[in-house]
């Protein structure tokens, strides 16, 4: 039974990705149709075809590799010095392959002349090249908002699990109370596990990282209001300063930093807990916060990535995954031991993460990414106003072609990174269980 989950948990991932793929592509098809752009082919994966189908002027079709997708949309480039327009494709390698062999282009057909992308404002290719992460972000958003606040996250609550027996340090490195320790200010209250705070010197609390602020903010006396057994009670407490874990702002704690703030003494109950709107947008930008964050700290992951895939070092919880790291994760998912619905918000949470990653990583501004492209039509658009301003004559389309040698430089790292995650994955993935 563990082994058909498991199968099946990497199928529904993967066909979340395909989604997500077809999505992407989805925005930048239809923007390029919306101005008049020909669009001769949109594929879901690379390799052989193994499904297509031609519905006017399109070919629609699956491929055999589901590592990525593209559309086909002529005249992205200006003509060359030789006068020649070509097709080119939104996917960054198949792109660059394409641009090598030049010759195996489909000629363009009579009356291409004037439905070529380059042909087009700089602001509508701002807005095809933008269209495909947009989408992947929007359905980001989508899946995390509906999760948040239909299913519910496992989240640190105002229940109170434990309460601490005496007063030591967060860095001690035990937690057994020391002779002539002083009892904590929730023991010395009467604070009991089991215990709902609901309100904190009189203000309501609804959430963890709002007691927890509270509670770090204050020193000296203070009122704690109980759930208890469905009755409600007020307790006295004298809190102190003591030396905390650094919390990073949610809830959660930074691992070995620690600050002096006010300090009660128990720990919180852990349980799903659906979030309202505003707790859930709060949540979103969160993570999109520690997606940038994320993305930025890339390349200093890079040894410990090469660690664990050839020197068998650890590998951590925040390591890069890739596609086939993030499918197994899934399958994992589907095994775990916890309710259907958890299993099926996580995955949903796995695959979001998946379409915000897509949305970051493609606005870097750098070429073969739709990033790069975006920052062309926006110099080209800049490049024209300073002409117009200047009274000097337009200097034409900016021809993102002759950054190329660029492009691939940044597609030889992309790719080579891409095979170091893979190699980790294989030899040595990222277990949800650590």
């Amino acid at each position: 039974m563990t082994t058909f989950m498991t199968i099946l948990g990497i199928v529904v991932f993967v066909v979340g990705l395909l989604f997500s793929i077809a999505w992407h592509e989805l925005g930048h098809f239809s923007t390029a149709k919306m101005f008049g752009v020909r669009v001769p082919q949109f594929m879901v994966g690379f390799g052989p075809t193994i499904w297509s189908k031609r519905k006017g002027e399109t070919e629609y079709g699956i491929k055999a590799v589901p590592l990525g997708g593209y559309i086909r949309m002529i005249g992205m480039f200006p003509p060359g010095d030789d006068g020649a327009v070509r097709q080119r494709s939104t996917s960054p390698f198949r792109g660059m392959i394409e641009d090598a062999r030049a010759a195996a282009y489909e000629e363009l057909k009579p009356g291409d002349e004037h439905r070529m992308l380059y042909t087009r404002k700089p602001w509508k290719r701002v807005i095809v090249m933008f269209a495909g992460p947009c989408m992947n972000l929007i359905l980001a958003v989508a899946i995390f908002l509906t999760v948040l606040m239909t299913f519910g996250i496992n989240t640190q609550t105002t229940t109170v699990s434990s309460v601490s027996k005496c007063v030591i340090p967060a860095s001690a490195q035990s937690d057994k109370c020391p002779s002539g320790a002083k009892d904590s200010p929730a023991k010395a209250a009467g604070l009991k596990p089991g215990d709902k705070i609901v309100a904190f010197d009189g203000r309501k609390v609804e959430d963890w990282g709002a007691l927890q602020q509270h509670i770090r903010d204050t020193t000296g006396p203070a009122t704690i209001t109980i759930d208890r057994d469905g009755a409600r009670r007020t307790l006295h407490a004298d809190l102190i300063e003591n030396k905390v874990a650094k919390s990073d702002g949610d809830g959660s704690y930074v691992p070995d930093e620690y600050v002096s703030a006010g300090f009660l003494g128990f720990t919180p109950a852990s349980g799903i807990v659906q979030q309202s709107f505003p707790q859930a947008v709060d949540r979103m930008g969160g993570m999109m916060v520690h997606g940038v964050e994320a993305l930025v700290a890339l390349p200093g992951k890079v040894p410990d990535l090469w660690n664990a895939a050839f020197d068998g070092g650890e590998r951590k919880q925040d390591s890069p995954m890739g596609v086939v790291g993030a499918a197994r994760v899934g399958g994992e998912v589907f095994s775990l031991d916890i309710p259907p619905t958890q299993r099926v918000a996580t995955m949903l949470f796995l695959v979001a993460g998946f379409n915000l990653s897509l949305f970051l990583f493609n606005m870097l501004p750098l070429l073969p990414l739709d990033g790069g492209h975006i920052a062309g039509a926006l110099w080209e658009s800049v490049r024209r106003m300073f002409a117009k301003v200047f009274r000097r004559p337009d200097p034409g389309p900016f021809d993102v072609a002759k950054l190329m040698p660029i492009a691939y430089v940044v597609a030889g790292v992309f790719l080579c990174f891409t095979l170091l995650v893979l190699v980790a994955d294989v030899v040595n993935p990222v277990r949800l269980a650590g």
